[in-house]
């Protein structure tokens, strides 16, 4: 049984097996490089995660240990501050950088797999849904902001 691919520019045509199934391929294919992308924002998230917790540990482990009166902590009053702090600007800026990539990304490939669907190179009846890496990257990114507020 062969499929029919609509062409704006010619009447529908008539495909083989091989065609229909290459074209479901190639669209396939775009589906997984989303995820791929949505994979490396994730692996982005979870570096500047642990750069926004780590900054903020210490920031807070220096500040319990100075107001501990036995304690004899002799360091200059705010270099635990300001390198928690470098640390947690360090992994806001990190995923800042790592959303604008994701999603300049995906937007170059969405215009790709237009471009090939009104070709009828490809199959375009499935959506990109909308990311969850990216709502939890954005989430992570106003924690990190939250945490700046807090150490300041």
């Amino acid at each position: 049984m062969s499929t029919e691919s609509k062409n704006p520019a010619q009447e529908p045509v008539k495909l083989d097996k091989s065609t229909e199934l290459s074209m479901r391929r190639t669209g396939m294919s775009f589906q997984r490089t989303r995820m791929s992308a949505d994979r490396t924002l994730m692996s982005v998230q979870r570096t500047a995660l642990s750069l926004i917790g780590f900054g903020f540990t210490i920031f807070n482990f220096f500040r319990a240990l100075k107001a501990m009166p036995e304690a004899k902590v002799n360091m200059n009053e705010h270099a635990p501050r300001n390198f928690g702090m470098a640390m947690v600007i360090l992994g806001i800026v990190l995923l800042a950088m790592g959303i604008w990539q994701n999603v300049d990304f995906l937007r170059h490939l969405r215009a790709t797999r237009e471009e090939m669907r009104e070709e009828g190179l490809i199959f375009g009846e499935s959506k990109f849904p909308v990311s969850v890496s990216q709502a939890a990257a954005i989430l992570v990114l106003l924690l990190g902001l939250y945490a700046v507020f807090m150490m300041m």
